[in-house]
């Protein structure tokens, strides 16, 4: 084994001793009351190969009817010199309208109540990437860290620099007569996982959501699941109170294992503004908690089903990645 190879496996080990990552929620449920999910970062060598976006350059920008620059796959990094490189400016009118969510543009000094702190922990909102310290651009703005998209400002994203996102992947056996589903091919157990239909692009997805300001990741994955998979906001008040027993037993620390950290490959991403998440799995081993939940769409969702997991499934960004990650931590099929 060389010397880079063995680096780069040592490096993210060290890292998860050194960096915890702490936050206090700014959103607690009394249902589902947030709990501490240790998260280190998850550097690009864990994967082998570096990741090389594909979605984050893809045109018509989500929600409009604009293009990017076309970048090709040797004009990615920004480490390859291009005096021709002319990206589109835009941002989504319901980010220029200055929602709560969103950052002001920092580029107008006459908007700024105080000079944002990238790279760092600014106030409530955390601007740090798991990928590490992020660049900024001649304009002191935050580059994105995986390359060229063909488009600067933010697009539809409300954040300049990583905008957090969590993604709780609950997953039970595939079972038949309570024995587990064998593939034929594989000879490997079926794991399933709920889903959601996004009713922005009719993709199907894990149910997950943004980071609030302030909040507890934990506390995310909790909301976005059940406001989503189980329509919660609109659930009466013994029904939540179920529910909540339920959400206790599931997303426990116990029952909680990281499965990714870092980038994602999201059609909304720009060159200054980008997706990043964590990525938990929740397993119900024996079948026995999620099976008896009461699936229901809501929020942002149009549909919610489980879903027989395997390598044909077409899902939104790169959520695919994930359950691979998924299988292979639980030997299933794939």
């Amino acid at each position: 084994m060389d010397q880079t190879m063995w680096l780069c496996m040592l490096y993210p080990t060290i890292l998860c001793f050194l960096w915890i990552k702490h936050s206090t929620s700014l959103l607690q449920s009394s249902w589902c009351p947030p709990e501490h999910y240790p998260v280190c970062p998850v550097m690009l060598c864990d994967t082998g190969t570096p990741m090389i976006h594909i979605k984050a350059r893809s045109s018509p920008y989500p929600g409009s009817q604009v293009k990017r620059f076309p970048v090709h796959n040797d004009k990615v990094r920004w480490s390859r010199e291009w005096a021709e490189y002319d990206p589109v400016d835009y941002t989504a009118e319901i980010v220029k309208a200055g929602p709560e969510w969103a950052d002001p543009d920092f580029r107008d000094s006459r908007r700024l109540k105080h000079v944002p702190r990238f790279n760092a922990l600014d106030e409530v909102i955390n601007r740090r990437s798991y990928l590490g310290a992020y660049d900024l651009d001649k304009d002191n703005l935050p580059r994105n860290p995986m390359g060229r998209t063909g488009m600067i400002s933010r697009g539809l994203l409300g954040k300049w620099g990583p905008n957090h996102a969590a993604d709780p992947i609950v997953t039970r056996w595939k079972r038949e007569g309570g024995e587990k589903v064998i593939h034929k091919l594989s000879g490997k157990p079926i794991l399933q996982f709920i889903s959601i239909e996004r009713k922005d692009c009719k993709q199907w997805a894990i149910p997950g959501g943004m980071v609030d300001a302030g909040e507890q990741l934990s506390a995310t994955m909790k909301r976005e699941f059940g406001e989503e998979a189980l329509n919660s906001l609109k659930l009466p008040g013994p029904e939540k109170v179920r529910m909540g027993k339920q959400f206790r037993a599931i997303f426990s620390k116990e029952n909680a294992v990281k499965v990714y950290a870092g980038y994602v490959d999201d059609p909304r991403n720009t060159d200054n503004a980008w997706m990043e998440t964590l990525a938990m799995n929740f397993h119900d081993d024996a079948g026995d908690s999620v099976g008896d939940l009461n699936l229901h769409a809501g929020d942002d969702a149009g549909d919610v089903q489980w879903f027989d997991i395997d390598q044909n499934l077409q899902l939104y960004a790169s959520h695919s990645r994930f359950l691979k990650m998924v299988v292979e931590l639980r030997d299933a099929h794939w």
